[in-house]
Formats: structure tokens, sequence, C-alpha cells
């Protein structure tokens, strides 16, 4: 029997609604609002974040069990968990679970940061008050909840007493099967600084020695809930985050990605949902103004599927694109792999046919590696334009140079592309030009913006070439990488893509934005060319016209793109052919993707 391959990534799971920090804060004010307790939802948090992590536990053991097998297993040991707390009432939440722990059976050790010693005594009063309802007024969730786990003796040790005892002891405190982070929630905004990054450290140093499980309390500390910023790589390595109320944007994009591990949702409350599905009906969330359930972004993972081509059809009935790059400026070797690195991605994508417009000194390279494409020669201006009136997508910039003589075939093929009222996809120098010419006040800015709220335009720049669009330093846009690509799309119009881990994809429709977070890809993508991939990824897809719009859509290409990528390095455990060697994120590179892309876009197709 044929053996069947099933690619993981390529699957129907439902887009997530992320949420800013202060998003998340509203929801619950809310909450509060229609006279519901803050300390029960604390208590409710941490309750059943209990009853994951002893799951988590659970599962530990069956990894290496037999599929068709399971054991109990009877420990003669009970259960080790250290709980890292702080002030807040992230920490309030980490006390109550170290109670409830310890009414499971589980031996648990509380590792405060920041408490003097007059914190930790324990107060009687505080206690009798929350369970016979008095007056609590004057007393934090976070108090109550320190002292519920005292009385019920919870074992603790301040941190700075370890730290700074720096003996043998030490190990056997800190061994644990599990260690839980309850130390910062989604309002830290800034660097751990003193004893709390000594915590932090400590506790990434302790999770590894000691092959324990990490988890996070709703956010890893020293990870910025609404950016997913990290400052100086200060930050709790998490295995598990228990993600509390509403899904935090920074767990998905920048630093988030590394530092998450698997997102758990453990939503608590209800609230007036806005359903992802519909979200392209919506603004971008401005957090002044708008409803604190209207998400920030929609994180995807999963593609819009494609139907089968009709039988009657030609080349003629899957457009025609045109790739404008590949120059070779004088002294220079040139820069032709871009543009064959872009048409390949375009026909594996599916075009049905292709012109590429590059220096007459690639032309013979791209014909042996590519057969398919036509060429024309980049500087015969009139010949190009008279292209570009035939085209069904223009996609200008990979490699087209970057001097005098470049930016004047930009301007002359970009005005011909809106006169004609082609698609157009604008990438790497094309980016450096289009910023060029916001510099100087160009009209041709200006006559871009217009026309992209009627037609199509994509822009898929990396950090670095953000930055020099809104004229910034590269370290401001990886800081708030949503405000980058707003501000980019509200200056330039059109539809973008701020590439890195966790790409954001903004789209704009009739005057509505929609941001989106692509759970796709692999760190193995960051080589060069791979953008190139993507500008012929885009491309391919505007160029057919049988497919519908959202399969046409600029996420749709970063989707596909990351799924090209993890099929070769088989992130999911599965190999897409028995007969193929796995490429792997070391070794990866962008002449790899066109094979893939077929694959992927062959495993989208439904009847």
């Amino acid at each position: 029997m044929k053996n069947q391959t099933i690619i993981l990534p390529i699957k129907n799971t439902k887009p997530v609604a992320l949420y800013s920090s202060k998003q998340v804060y509203a929801m619950e004010q809310a909450w509060f609002a229609e006279g519901y307790d803050s300390f029960g939802l604390m208590k409710q948090a941490a309750w059943q974040m209990t009853q994951r992590i002893e799951q988590l536990h659970e599962q530990k053991y069956f990894e290496n069990s037999h599929p068709n097998i399971h054991i109990y297993h009877h420990d003669t040991c009970p259960h080790r968990a250290c709980i890292w707390v702080g002030k807040g009432n992230n920490g309030g939440d980490g006390w109550l679970i170290a109670h409830y722990l310890q009414q499971a059976g589980w031996q648990v050790k509380v590792i405060t940061v920041g408490f003097d010693k007059s914190d930790l005594a324990i107060n009687n009063q505080a206690v009798i008050a929350n369970h016979k309802n008095s007056d609590t007024s004057s007393i934090t969730d976070a108090t109550k909840a320190l002292q519920i786990a005292l009385s019920a003796n919870c074992n603790y040790q301040r941190f700075e007493e370890i730290h700074n005892r720096q003996d043998s002891s030490n190990e056997s405190i800190l061994s644990a099967d599990m260690h839980i982070d309850a130390l910062f929630g989604i309002g830290l905004d800034r660097a751990p600084e003193g004893i709390y990054k000594e915590a932090i450290n400590t506790f990434n140093d302790s999770t590894q020695r000691h092959k324990a499980l990490a988890v996070a309390v709703d956010i890893p500390s020293g990870l910025v809930a609404s950016t997913g910023e990290v400052f100086d790589r200060v930050a709790i390595q998490a295995d598990v985050t228990l993600c509390l109320i509403a899904r935090k944007f920074g767990l998905h994009t920048k630093d988030g990605m590394d530092y998450s591990g698997k997102v758990t949702d453990i939503p608590l409350i209800p609230y007036e949902l806005t359903r992802p599905q519909e979200a392209s009906n919506h603004t971008i969330a401005n957090e002044s103004t708008s409803p604190a359930s209207e998400p920030i972004a929609i994180l995807l993972k999963a593609a819009h599927s494609m139907h089968a081509r009709r039988q009657n059809s030609y080349k003629g009935s899957y457009g025609h694109a045109l790739v404008i790059g590949g120059n070779r400026i004088d002294g220079s070797q040139g820069m032709g792999g871009a543009a064959i690195l872009a048409a390949s991605s375009t026909m594996a994508t599916g075009a049905g046919k292709i012109t590429v417009a590059c220096h007459e000194a690639f032309h013979g390279a791209l014909l042996t590696s590519l057969p398919d494409a036509m060429t024309i020669n980049l500087h015969d201006a009139d010949s190009v334009k008279t292209l570009i009136k035939q085209a069904s997508v223009i996609a200008i910039g990979m490699g087209l140079g970057r001097d005098e003589k470049a930016k004047a075939l930009f301007i002359d093929y970009i005005k011909a592309a809106i006169e004609y009222e082609k698609s157009i996809v604008i990438d790497a120098d094309g980016l450096y030009h289009l910023a060029s010419l916001h510099m100087d006040s160009h009209e041709l800015v200006k006559e871009l913006r217009e026309y992209s709220s009627n037609h199509r335009v994509c822009m898929t720049p990396h950090s670095g070439e953000a930055a020099r669009l809104l004229d910034q330093k590269i370290s401001k846009v990886e800081r708030d990488r949503l405000q980058a690509i707003t501000q980019c799309a509200k200056v330039y119009g059109g539809d973008w893509v701020l590439k890195g881990a966790g790409s954001l994809v903004l789209e704009q429709k009739s005057g509505r934005k929609q941001v989106y977070v692509c759970n796709a890809g692999n760190a193995g993508m960051a080589t060069a060319g791979m953008g190139d991939v993507l500008s012929g990824v885009t491309a391919g897809l505007l160029a057919q016209q049988d497919l519908v719009s959202a399969s046409r859509s600029l996420h749709q290409a970063v989707l596909i793109h990351g799924f090209a990528g993890d099929v070769l390095v088989n992130q999911t455990g599965d190999c897409y052919s028995n007969n193929m060697l796995l490429v792997g994120q070391r070794g990866l590179q962008a002449q790899d993707m066109p094979a893939a892309l077929r694959h992927v876009m062959q495993l989208m197709i439904v009847e």
C-alpha cells in the first residue's frame, strides 16, 4: 500500500484574535464593572492553571510510551514544583497555584523575588476576612493569595537569600519537575533589572540543568505582551504559556516566538467577540477609541483552499507575470539571481506565463535555469512598457540596483503600471527607490497611494527597508512592528508585509485595514533570496484571476511561502517525500523553495 503523508502545517485551524495589554485590562475592568469579584477571578484562574499543570506533568510520562498502551505511573516521590512569584497580581496567581498544587499532593516551593521578610508574615486577619467575605478593600488580591498560601504552610524561600548564598544547597532548593513563572504580568514594558534579572536567569538555568518543564503564567516574564519584544535576551524561556482571558499579540511575533513555547488559552471570562473571519470588515484597533473586543490582529494558522483548474483552459487563463529586476551596475557582477528566484517562484505558484525584464548579461543564465520564461532587456524602456500593458501583474525591485539609472527605470515602469491599471508588487531595491522618492517629495508617491485605494499594490519590506521608508532607525521599527507597518500603510497606501518572526501583514480594502500575524515559516528561511521568493509567490497568486480574492491575497502568499519553508525543514516530523533528503534549517537555501512551493500548492487544492 502506498504511503500517504499529511503535511500538518496546512490544516483546518481557526484564526485567533490577538489583543494588546490595554485591551485585556479593559476586558477585566468591564467584567468587574458588572459586579464580579476580582479575587474570585484570580482564584478561578489559578485553579484552572493548576489543572493544566497537572495535565502537563502527566503528559511527560506518556511521551515515551507505546501509542496503544497507557500505563499509570505510581510515583514513590511527590511531584515537585518551584513557583517563582513577584509582588503583583501575576505573583498572586502563583501563590494560589502553589496552594492548589499542595492540596493535590505536590511538594511545592515558592521562590519569592522582591519581597522583604516583613512582606511574608502571616496576617490572620487578612485570611479570616477573605473566608468570611468581610470588607477586604484595603487588602490587595495578591496579598490575599499570599496569606492563603502561607496559612496553608506552603514552603517558600526568598530568592535574595538564595542568590547571596551561592552554595551547593541552592541545587537542592531549585531542583524540581516543573518551574512555574509568575514573576511579571502583561504590564511589563522595560528590561528586568537587578534581582529580577538575576531571578530570570536563574530560572532558565535551573530548568535546563534539571530538565524541568518551564510554565509561564499568562506571559513569559520579560516579554512585552503588546509588542513581542525582549530586552537584552532577559526573559523566561517557557515550554508552555498559559494565556489568560485573551491571546496576547506579543506571544506570536518577534521574540515572542522564541520564548513562549506552546500557548494554551484559559479564557476565563466572556466578552463581546469580533469574529476573526469577519475581521476584514473592521479597521485596525485604535486602543483609545476601539472596543476592547476588537482585536489588533488576527493570528493565521491555515491558508485558504483553492479549487482545481478547469480542463478547458490555457496558459492565458492563469495570467502573465512580469518580473522587473536583475540589473548589472557598472563595476559589479550584478544581481541576476534575485530576478531568477522571483521568476521561478512565480511559476511554481501557478502563473500561466512569465517574462523577466533583466540585464542582457543574465538572459542566458535565466533561460538555463528557467526555460519556461521569456526575457527582455531591462533597459529597453519602450519594449518593457509594452509588456507592462500586456501583463496581469508586475513585480519590480528584486536586484534592480540603486543607482540613478535604476531609479529612473523604477519611476518610468511604476508610472506605466499605474497608467495601464496593473497589480503591482514592490520589493528590495524598488522599496529603496520608493523611500528616496518620499524623501524628495516626489509626486509618484502620492499617485501610488491614491492608485492603491482601488488597485492591488503589495509591498514586502524587512525591518531595514521599513526603517528607510519611515526614515527611522531599525531599532525603532523592531521595538513596535505593529506601529511600523501601520505607518507604512498610512504613508504609502497599499498592502504590506513586514517580514520577520511572526510576519505581519496589513491589508487595506475600501478604506478599512486588517492586520494578520502569519504562523508559518522558520529560522532556516533567514537566508539570502527568501524575500525574492516571496515577491514571486505574491505575483504568481495575483496573476491567477481564476482564484477567489482571498486566495490571491498578500496574507495567502506569506502563508504559502512559510509553509513551503516548513516542509523543507520538516517542522512537523513528516518528510513530504520518502525519496527526498531533508534540507533542515542550517542548510536551507532560497533555490530549494520552488519545489516545495509546487508541493504546497497541490496540497491546498480541494475538489
